[in-house]
């Protein structure tokens, strides 16, 4: 019963590390990457389809995307879908192709950035100390019940605080390479 308790704890932890490293790809550093674009839906026959479906992104250059629709007539959609995102960039289009410079960042917009890092960050922690606490109170529901030891209970709990311990650091890991990457020039 610990043993299930404990995975399902591990997977949800988990979960947060994926959701965490999803965060950090869409904020931008000074570099270009397809990922940065992730968020951004084009209404497209209607519905508002994300981009990646309607159109191939590449990088052109360290400091350049390109954008292709996969029909001539969506070009503008995308561009406009683009400028109206919040990200802050100022698509160029010659036609059927769109180039998205990355505008360099400047000390403050770093600043700014590496303070969403922390905050997201943040979040992520408090949602594995949020699955930490679910699993302790699952652990002490099967103590109430008597169907665990205090001693079964107790090595339960020091195994999902060990855990928690682990996935807390890597927030911290991937918190440090990311305030590394956005404060690099």
């Amino acid at each position: 019963m610990i043993d299930d308790i404990k995975s399902d704890a591990e997977q949800r932890m988990k979960k947060c590390i994926e959701s965490l490293e999803h965060s950090f790809r869409k904020i931008r550093t000074g570099r270009a990457h397809p990922a940065i674009l992730d968020g951004i839906t084009v209404p497209y026959y209607g519905m508002d389809t994300p981009l990646k479906q309607v159109a191939s992104i590449n990088v052109e250059d360290a400091r350049t995307l390109v954008v292709s629709p996969f029909e001539k007539s969506l070009a503008p959609a995308v561009e406009k879908a683009i400028m109206a995102s919040d990200l802050g960039l100022n698509p160029a289009s010659n036609g059927d192709v769109i180039r998205v410079p990355m505008p360099m960042l400047t000390e403050a917009n770093r600043k700014e950035l590496v303070k969403q890092a922390k905050a997201d960050a943040e979040a992520t922690r408090v949602q594995i100390r949020n699955a930490r606490r679910d699993a302790n109170n699952d652990i002490k529901e099967l103590l109430r019940e008597k169907e665990l030891s205090e001693d079964e209970a107790k090595g339960g709990e020091n195994a999902i605080q060990k855990l928690t311990d682990q996935f807390v650091a890597e927030v911290d890991e991937h918190l440090k390479a990311k305030e590394n990457d956005l404060m690099s020039i």
